[in-house]
């Protein structure tokens, strides 16, 4: 099959990925970018009766000669950007770099150990992107990472901890600027047990609000339980009461047989955990998950204060806990709707203003609805792109089952078992202009990927350049699971084997297709950026992405939780953006990657496990990167404290941390609100 072309077959369906048509292949070992080759694999990204030879890494051979072979083991098909060159022959073996650079990424394996100097960042070359030019000057110190054997247990960081209600002062070492004045307000799971009843699921646990309170120069600690009915109920019980994302809620022991039986016919209670971010409307701070309530908090004392239901104000069953803001303080956010004609995805509209001093959801509108590929299996979503005119929602292939989610507790399971990654589907981006609730007609597909937190989205000649985390695989959810994240030595280090890692992406959405748009042609206008657009006979758009890293950048483990400088560069073109990397099942790592250059920068130290990090401006600046990132920093080690970490933005080195001798788990999202 010279080229890899065939020409006998219609293009792939309607939002579907065709299957190949060849005999099956058996696999073989990889050229390095994927875990297995298979040859002759279709291309649904081509035109009509257009093939392509595909690398296991997702890209096309593309030149006018057969394409290399790599020349360790069995011969797969590969990519010329994936053959290593001939000669010489590769200094790592295809075998090598097939289970440490794999569809699953883990640390490269080639380095055995891990030893980062405490309290350095690390910067990557200037010139060049190999794993050559990744390793360090030998006049500079060393650099290692992460090995995926062996890794260090973070069981502490998933336990139960005890509150603080009142502020305790931080031991301070280096130096905090004292400009910084506010409070950096962090949520996630602090709470896995009620009496013997314990959860599955990390995303289970009761939230626990935490605040670093810093005021020239000196910083202060503060945590308090959300006093949301889930937790006050399953206190007041000993016992869990209300189900979860992954876990059941039992039915009371102290019934009789039958009644136990009928309470599976029961509708359960919904949950009211907010343990996922912090969010703001109207000015007003609230603790908020992805499910239909939030609560009002007040950022000083972590009082809770009044729940708020969704249901009340616009026609949502939930809504996510990443909403935009705009400059005037107008929200932008999305939820799912389920009704007796199947479910919808809406976009929310929030007023920046009250109307009076109890206001809160007031005047929210839902502003357009779009409806799924398939009415009763919607995509699960975590978060959405906003750039300056329009709302970009990915519709991928994680699909929320809601026969199953219904009757899962009738069938005796939780609800997270209703949610499959199901990739013989494409996935779909939709572009909504945000003033006029008008979804715009374009057709614009991708080969399927997950996403869970976009980075940015921006305008340019005619185009949306939307960038975004992205794995190619989306059983993630399934896989943190607390009996997983507990487990010690082998057993830890096959999950962290088996799950596909987030790496940074760049997609470009043409706005101006029509029917005169030609067919087969590479439809980005942009000289800064690879990715491509090109339309089918069909009338799609089908995208292909580009890596916003440098080769090599497997080692870190994959980036996740992507901050930028939201007030100023969010909607704009921006150049530099902030990540916690992955060489561990959570952060384990910070980086900052210029997205002109996909140079990068490290922060990382032995045995410490880096949150999110927040992006704080320096007043008056005008340098993207002129502020500080705070990041809380924990370890499971008995003798080492948690503390809060502040390094500088532009440079990326320590400026100084505040230490807290209390145990704190390992947490999900927050916001800095300042003085």
């Amino acid at each position: 099959m010279p080229g890899g072309r065939r020409r006998d077959a219609p293009p792939p369906p309607d939002g579907r990925r065709r299957r190949c048509h060849h005999p099956p292949a058996r696999k073989r070992k990889c050229c390095g970018h994927g875990a297995a080759s298979v040859s002759g694999a279709r291309c649904p990204w081509a035109g009509r009766g257009r093939w392509r030879l595909w690398c296991c890494c997702g890209r096309a051979w593309r030149g006018p000669a057969a394409p290399r072979w790599v020349s360790a083991g069995p011969r797969p098909r590969a990519c010329r950007p994936c053959a290593p060159p001939d000669p010489p022959r590769p200094i790592v073996s295809a075998a090598l770099l097939g289970r440490t650079l794999g569809r699953r990424p883990a640390v490269l394996a080639a380095v055995a150990d891990r030893s980062v100097p405490a309290r350095r960042s690390h910067s990557s070359p200037q010139q060049g992107h190999g794993l050559r030019n990744f390793l360090p000057n030998p006049l500079k110190e060393e650099i290692t990472f992460r090995s995926p054997k062996g890794l260090q247990c973070i069981s502490p960081l998933m336990q139960t901890v005890e509150e603080t209600p009142q502020p305790i002062p931080a031991k301070i070492k280096g130096h905090i600027p004292k400009w910084i004045n506010g409070n950096l307000l962090r949520n996630g799971p602090g709470k896995f047990e009620f009496g013997e009843d314990k959860f599955n699921h990390w995303f289970d646990g009761m939230a626990l609000l935490h605040q670093f309170q810093l005021e020239n120069g000196t910083v202060t600690y503060r945590s308090k339980f959300l006093q949301s009915n889930s937790y006050l109920t399953n206190s007041q019980h000993n016992r869990i009461m209300v189900s979860e994302f992954g876990t059941l809620a039992m039915p009371d022991p102290c019934k009789s047989v039958f009644a136990r039986f009928m309470s599976r016919f029961e509708m359960p209670q919904p949950s009211d955990n907010a343990s996922v971010n912090y969010v703001v409307y109207k000015g007003d701070y609230y603790a908020s998950s992805e499910n239909i309530f939030m609560y009002k908090v007040d950022p000083e004392t972590l009082e809770t204060k009044e729940k708020v239901d969704w249901s009340k104000f616009v026609a949502v069953n939930g809504a996510t806990a990443h909403p935009h803001y705009e400059s005037d303080g107008t929200t932008y956010n999305m939820g799912n709707s389920y009704g007796k004609h199947g479910s919808r995805y809406n976009i929310i509209q929030v007023p920046p203003q009250k109307s009076n001093c109890s206001d809160t959801l007031e005047g929210a509108k839902v502003l357009c609805s779009i409806a799924p590929m398939d009415k009763m299996k919607p995509s699960y979503y975590h978060s959405f792109g906003m750039s300056e005119n329009y709302i970009i929602f990915i519709e991928q292939p994680i699909k929320l089952n809601l026969l199953k989610i219904i009757t899962s507790k009738l069938h005796g399971k939780a609800i997270f078992e209703g949610i499959s990654w199901e990739p013989q589907y494409n996935t779909c981006f939709h572009v909504v202009n945000k003033y006029t609730g008008e979804v715009l007609p374009g057709q614009w597909y991708s080969k399927p990927f997950a996403s869970f937190h976009q980075i940015n989205a921006f305008e340019d000649h005619g185009c949306v350049v939307l960038d975004l985390c992205c794995q190619d695989d989306g059983t993630t959810l399934s896989t943190y699971k607390l009996q997983n994240l507990r487990r010690s030595g082998e057993g830890l280090d096959q999950i962290y084997d088996s799950i596909s890692r987030a790496f940074p992406r760049r997609f470009v959405l043409p706005l101006n297709v029509n029917s005169d748009t030609p067919v087969g042609k590479n439809l980005n206008p942009l000289s800064y950026t690879l990715a491509r657009a090109v339309k089918d006979a069909d009338g799609k758009v089908w995208c292909t992405h580009e890596n916003l890293h440098p080769e090599g950048f497997e080692k870190v483990g994959g980036l996740e939780f992507p901050q930028i400088n939201y007030s100023k560069y969010n909607g704009r073109r921006y150049r530099y953006f902030y990540g916690c990397g992955f060489g561990h099942l959570v952060g384990d790592s910070l980086i900052k990657v210029d997205v002109e250059t996909k140079n990068f920068k490290i922060w990382q130290e032995d045995g410490s496990y880096p949150s999110e990090p927040v992006f704080v401006p320096v007043p008056n600046a005008t340098a993207e990167d002129s502020g500080v990132i705070l990041s809380v920093v924990v370890s499971p080690a008995e003798n080492c404290s948690a503390f809060l970490l502040v390094l500088d933005a532009e440079t990326f080195r320590e400026l100084g941390r505040a230490e807290v001798a209390v145990p704190m788990p390992y947490g999900f999202h927050g916001v800095f609100t300042s003085h």
